[in-house]
């Protein structure tokens, strides 16, 4: 949004270059936690499939990269954009992929205990759809 901004000229560069490079930091963060959770829990695949994305980050850090330069925004700006849509795109497939998978894991839990008579009960369930599938396999 800022970068559209910046292209018709409706935000001076100073502002659009600050307000993007303030969400760098919590982006990369956000992202090496994602893939640490991921890793610790077990989930090799969403973890390997977030791997390239921490990747691009870490190599984009440690060129000094990872900040848009006021005076260059101009000269960059068609890259930027792309970078970013990319970006977008790769984090929606990921959140797609991860409600997926959730919700088969949770499909697999109720299932399980359904089959194997797991002692399980609804006041262990906190997740609401955990309770709605728990509510079907008590039936």
């Amino acid at each position: 949004m800022c970068l559209t901004d910046l292209e018709f000229d409706y935000i001076n560069p100073y502002d659009s270059a600050s307000r993007i490079n303030f969400v760098v930091w919590p982006e990369f963060v956000a992202q090496g936690i994602l893939c640490f959770v991921h890793l610790t829990a077990g989930h090799w695949t969403m973890f390997l499939l977030c791997l390239p994305y921490l990747y691009y980050n870490i190599r984009v850090y440690s060129q000094g990269r990872h900040l848009v330069d006021v005076t260059e925004i101009f000269n960059q700006l068609p890259g930027e954009k792309n970078i970013r849509l990319y970006k977008l795109g790769y984090l929606v497939i990921l959140l797609a992929l991860s409600i997926f998978w959730y919700d088969k894991t949770l499909l697999c839990i109720a299932n399980l205990s359904k089959i194997w008579s797991l002692p399980l009960s609804s006041d262990e369930c906190h997740f609401t759809p955990f309770r709605m599938i728990w509510s079907i396999v008590e039936e």
